[in-house]
């Protein structure tokens, strides 16, 4: 295979997942954080969820430790010179990223792949802040990484078709299926999902049904896992509200656009589960 060594930026939500599943997966992983608080408690995340397993029998205490084994934390970018494949996990801002990229330009193999896990924003555009575009793609995982088996591989016109499928080849090696798509704004997944979502906010603040009878609707009638207003908390109302604006922006139809109940929500630090409120009451009568 041609990726060996994997780097990850960013030891948050999505990076550490990703680390983590490359490392189990036996690719020796470098996630960078950009202090060493914030990369403890990364790394401390993924020590948890690996222990969790151990405890629950579902996974033996050596693969564990040969997990753990396989990563490597660092606050420099320049640990980043022998890997094969690169994937940011920061937020989700331009700036941040085109700064991002071209350090990365300085510090990696002209051979390198470069991906981002960006859910929303444009791969292209991304590709134009590095100085090999035709390296870099999109690789979106989903949360938690270490449960969900999808990952969206975006291409762009300009993608070399050999990094799409050594990239391709690594994400299934790590356990996942893959679909590859085109670029544009949300992909598929996101495509597809966001408006649903927030069609369940729109019916809730029309007053058409309740919270939990617009939930179980969901639930029992499609067989989904569960409602769209409680996997709104669990995604965060915050992220899925700056998705929605990109897309709106994107394409300009109001399928996209965020409902006026959602706005208010954010901008009163009802973000869902990470915040303790949102649609349901995580922190006094958290959702079974």
């Amino acid at each position: 295979m041609a990726i060996r060594k994997v780097g990850v930026v960013g030891c948050g939500l999505m990076g550490s997942g990703i680390a983590q599943v490359s490392a189990q997966a036996g690719f020796p992983t470098t996630v960078r954080e950009v202090s060493q608080p914030v990369l403890d408690k990364g790394l401390g995340a993924i020590r948890k969820f690996l222990q969790g397993g151990v405890d629950k029998g579902k996974l033996a205490a050596a693969d564990m430790e040969k997990t753990l084994a396989n990563l490597k934390g660092t606050t420099e970018l320049k640990d980043f010179v022998e890997c094969d494949l690169v994937i940011e996990a920061v937020s989700e801002d331009l700036t941040l990223k085109r700064e991002l990229f071209g350090a990365l330009d300085g510090v990696c193999r002209p051979d390198a792949i470069f991906a981002s896990n960006t859910s929303s924003l444009s791969i292209t555009e991304l590709s134009t802040f590095t100085r090999h575009p035709e390296r870099l793609i999109g690789l979106h995982f989903f949360n938690p990484v270490p449960l969900m088996k999808l990952v969206e591989v975006v291409k762009t016109l300009g993608s070399a078709p050999a990094v799409v499928q050594d990239a391709s080849e690594w994400c299934r090696a790590i356990g996942k299926t893959v679909v590859t798509v085109g670029d544009s704004t949300g992909f598929v997944v996101n495509r597809l999902l966001v408006p649903y979502m927030l069609d369940a906010i729109r019916v809730y603040e029309q007053g058409l049904a309740s919270r939990d009878d617009i939930d179980q609707a969901m639930k029992l009638g499609c067989g989904y896992p569960m409602g769209p207003l409680l996997l709104g908390d669990y995604v965060g109302l915050d992220t899925t509200y700056s998705i929605a604006r990109i897309m709106f922006d994107e394409f300009r139809e109001p399928r996209f656009a965020p409902p006026p109940l959602l706005k208010r929500m954010v901008l009163a630090g009802r973000h869902g589960r990470k915040t303790g409120r949102g649609f349901y009451d995580w922190s006094t009568n958290p959702p079974s």
